[in-house]
């Protein structure tokens, strides 16, 4: 894991990886794009063939297995998983509940003029789809976090597609009364979640992370239904000045596991810590050999000259992680997908338990949304009122407007309803 001073002597090397780093984008799917758009227009043409075809290709279905997951099945594996799994499983859906609950938008209404009403009315999306991954891990609590706010949401159809699907993953569905489960993956269950086949019909949105090629496949259908965001490799930065070293490194070492590309960056003004927390890192990531990658590849730790610098580049960043020392750090936060606060707030808490998603933004998404929640499922519709009174009284606002514009139709809708 490399250290750059970004004063002295390395200042203009150290703006030129920071640049770098600003520029990285959510992700790249320029290369994959050719292979996933086949795999679309296979799937749109051929439905339930097609996706048979690339199961039994990249997943190793066999022709006995259906691709419905049963809700017996799911049981099964519920009841075959160990009771502390399952303690856990049921604490994790029940803090998601919680916060879900807690973020979920209100209905309204005011009265900005006598006779006038204006206000909004909140409802679900009618059929959602969620991507659950199956590669390198087995991900459950992505089947939690996906599932859970869009039920809190009120969403009447939740499907969900996931690739060799883990007996782990089934029992989280059985515990989330998932009715409608698929042993799908990859671009070919992006595209039957969008454009829909005999066995799976469509959905209005999708979400869910996914690797490159679902994340190509949900940016070319993302013209025909919803999606959430576009999801790169992981991100941590952990902003510090006073942190503890092992705890920083095992933070970092943490979220380098996911993926040999994962962003993992420490920024601090305190020269000393940099130090500790890279001899650390060099320790705990020898038996780890993704994080050993990932950490020797992307890792990077930024001795900034001052703290105000340090904080400046964590908002430049927008990182999908970030870990900094006390409550007072949130008041100069910007930019960030999710915050975790303090030492004994490690951020593998957010991936399971706490509450708030773990479906996040990457590649400086962080600037313009937060991360997956309950508003991903609803839609917030606004509404009108007007009594002949109230129209009389603000009508000839709008018809001067309208009239200013040219709009001489729009100005006449407002007259006749007041003569």
């Amino acid at each position: 894991m490399k250290l750059v001073r970004t004063f002295g002597r390395s200042k203009a090397a150290a703006y030129a990886l920071i640049d770098t780093l600003e520029r990285r984008g959510a992700v790249n799917t320029a290369r994959v794009e050719p292979v996933v758009s086949r795999i679309l227009a296979d799937v749109r043409k051929t439905g339930d063939r097609a996706l048979r075809k690339y199961a039994n290709q990249f997943d190793g279905l066999t022709t006995e297995q259906p691709l419905q997951i049963s809700r017996e099945e799911m049981k099964a594996a519920w009841n075959s998983t160990k009771p502390e799994l399952q303690a856990a499983m049921m604490v994790a859906r029940g803090n998601i509940l919680a916060f879900a609950e807690a973020q979920m938008p209100q209905e309204w209404m005011i009265s900005p003029a006598a006779g006038v009403k204006a206000g909004q009315i909140v409802r679900p999306l009618g059929s959602v789809g969620c991507y659950v991954p199956g590669g390198r891990y087995p991900l459950p609590s992505t089947l939690l976090m996906t599932v859970t706010p869009a039920q809190v949401a009120g969403v009447e159809r939740i499907v969900v597609c996931s690739p060799k699907p883990a007996r782990e993953t089934m029992a989280a569905a059985w515990l989330a009364g998932v009715n409608e489960f698929y042993r799908v993956g990859g671009a070919q269950a992006i595209g039957a979640m969008a454009y829909g086949t005999s066995t799976i019909q469509p959905v209005d949105k999708i979400v869910g992370p996914g690797n490159l090629y679902v994340t190509a496949a949900k940016v070319v259908v993302s013209g025909h239904c919803g999606i959430d965001m576009t999801a790169g490799p992981t991100e941590i930065v952990v902003t510090s000045e006073t942190g503890h070293a092992p705890g920083i490194a095992a933070d970092l070492v943490a979220q380098a596991e996911h993926d040999p590309d994962t962003l993992a960056v420490l920024i601090t003004s305190n020269e000393s810590l940099a130090k500790d927390v890279a001899t650390e890192i060099k320790a705990r990531m020898r038996h780890n050999s993704i994080a050993k990658k990932s950490l020797s590849t992307q890792g990077c730790i930024f001795v900034t000259a001052t703290v105000r610098e340090a904080q400046q580049l964590t908002n430049r960043l927008a990182p999908e992680h970030l870990t900094v020392d006390s409550p007072k750090d949130l008041k100069w936060i910007r930019n960030a997908g999710s915050v975790f606060v303090g030492e004994y707030a490690p951020q593998s808490m957010g991936d399971y338990v706490t509450g708030p998603n773990h479906v996040l933004p990457t590649g400086r998404v962080g600037r313009v949304r937060g991360g997956l929640s309950v508003m991903d499922f609803v839609k917030v519709i606004t509404v009108q009122q007007y009594t002949r009174q109230g129209l009389k009284q603000m009508g000839p606002h709008a018809i001067a407007l309208a009239e200013a514009e040219g709009l001489m139709g729009h100005a006449e809708s407002v007259r006749v309803k007041t003569r």
